[in-house]
């Protein structure tokens, strides 16, 4: 006996390897403690579940994994549209910098928020996340640039809803101002100060953590290779998986460095070069392609696509939902996105979110694709083909979400 069974719906099961899609026709999931316990097609199916769910009476035709988000930059406070208005009216980004804009205007506004603000801001903003079907979000600090408020975002990040949240310190993010000149110094305060409150103290209460990565931002305007190299070398001794923000603006050998420890992910790569792409192959690690980005800033150096799929490196896609050069609040236009400009197929950009997506955050155990003993984190979706999630600009035909084996509809489209 299950807990639950979904009928009457197509499975995009985004298991790699056989039909497209991972598809499974008409098929049925059962879940039983919140986990996937059985998947088939419906002339297989001959088991009994406690409540059985008619998907296309709930409006879905087919069936994904939860969606993930694997790179926000999601609790801030304020935004940058007065930045944006001036940008398009002609003032350059060195005027605005010295008028108090850029990251230093969202640094002092972050600064100045308290706790319960960040957590109320952040949880509006996840709401378009919720809407579309994610089951999974990554948030990270890095505008606080000091320990008091690095720590405040985490902490505000740990008590967001809905979605899952995964959180990552990004302590060397930028250089703030007070340590100006004076970068080595600020990599002290981030290694010797902050890092280790980063790591519950209990060992029997891991969870207690405030941080499931670093992050780090290796480039001209960030921080060098050896400076990035020693916030990993702590993150290393605290336990940590590592993440990078790599080859955005240039080529400095980030996607190296981060395949040399091992990380998660290294993110952006416009700027990768053909060994980057290698050594991220034979370590592991996950290329996470930022579209929003790329697309708000008038970017012109396309990710290395080729390489990545000749070295059969795994692509995710995120949001990189900042106030700065990402507003992004939609993964389903990020797909979009992605065929669009860095001209991935829909299959390529729907893995992205899904299984890739899952890899990028050390969560594919449990998550991004359905499968038996995974989570039972799905999606249900009024749509004839998976290819339509990529498809269409501004639509969400996202009709209802799982979460634990826990049904939540929605309802139809325009209802």
């Amino acid at each position: 006996m299950f807990d639950a069974a979904w009928f009457n719906a197509n499975l995009a099961t985004m298991v790699a390897g056989g039909a497209p899609y991972g598809a499974i026709r008409d098929g049925v999931i059962a879940v039983r403690d919140g986990t996937i316990a059985w998947i088939g097609t419906r002339k297989d199916w001959t088991g009994a579940a406690r409540i059985e769910h008619d998907a296309h009476g709930a409006h879905g035709a087919w069936i994904t994994p939860g969606l993930i988000d694997c790179h926000t930059h999601l609790v801030y406070a304020g935004n940058r549209a007065n930045e944006f208005e001036l940008r398009l009216k002609g003032a350059s980004y060195e005027e605005i910098a010295r008028a108090g804009g850029g990251i230093v205007s969202t640094v002092a506004k972050t600064r100045a928020a308290s706790e319960d603000e960040l957590v109320a801001a952040a949880q509006r903003r996840l709401r378009a996340w919720d809407a579309e079907g994610v089951a999974v979000v990554e948030v990270k600090s890095g505008y606080g640039l000091d320990r008091d408020t690095e720590l405040k975002m985490l902490r505000a990040a740990r008590r967001l809803s809905g979605p899952i949240i995964k959180t990552t310190f990004l302590g060397a993010h930028a250089l703030p101002a007070e340590f100006a000149g004076r970068a080595d110094a600020y990599i002290d305060v981030v290694c010797d100060e902050v890092m280790p409150q980063l790591v519950s103290s209990n060992p029997d209460s891991p969870q207690a953590s405030l941080a499931d990565a670093v992050d780090a931002f290796c480039e001209g305007i960030g921080f060098s290779p050896p400076q990035t190299a020693r916030v990993f070398d702590r993150a290393r001794k605290l336990g940590l998986p590592v993440k990078l923000h790599a080859d955005q603006l240039s080529d400095l050998g980030g996607a190296a460095l981060a395949a040399r420890y091992g990380a998660l992910s290294a993110d952006h790569l416009e700027y990768t070069s053909e060994e980057g792409a290698r050594a991220m192959a034979a370590a592991g690690t996950v290329a996470v392609l930022l579209p929003g980005a790329f697309y708000f800033l008038r970017e012109k150096q396309l990710p290395p696509i080729a390489a990545l799929r000749r070295h059969g490196v795994a692509i995710a896609l995120a949001t990189d939902n900042n106030p700065g050069s990402s507003p992004l609040s939609s993964l389903l236009l990020t797909l979009n996105m992605a065929c669009t400009l860095f001209r991935l197929t829909p299959e390529e950009a729907l893995a992205g979110v899904t299984r890739n997506g899952a890899r990028a955050l050390g969560m594919q155990a449990t998550h991004g694709t359905l499968e038996l003993g995974k989570r039972a984190d799905l999606a249900l979706w009024e749509i004839d083909a998976p290819a339509e999630l990529a498809y269409t600009i501004g639509a969400n035909p996202c009709v209802g979400v799982v979460r634990g084996g826990q049904l939540r509809v929605r309802g139809a489209p325009g209802t």
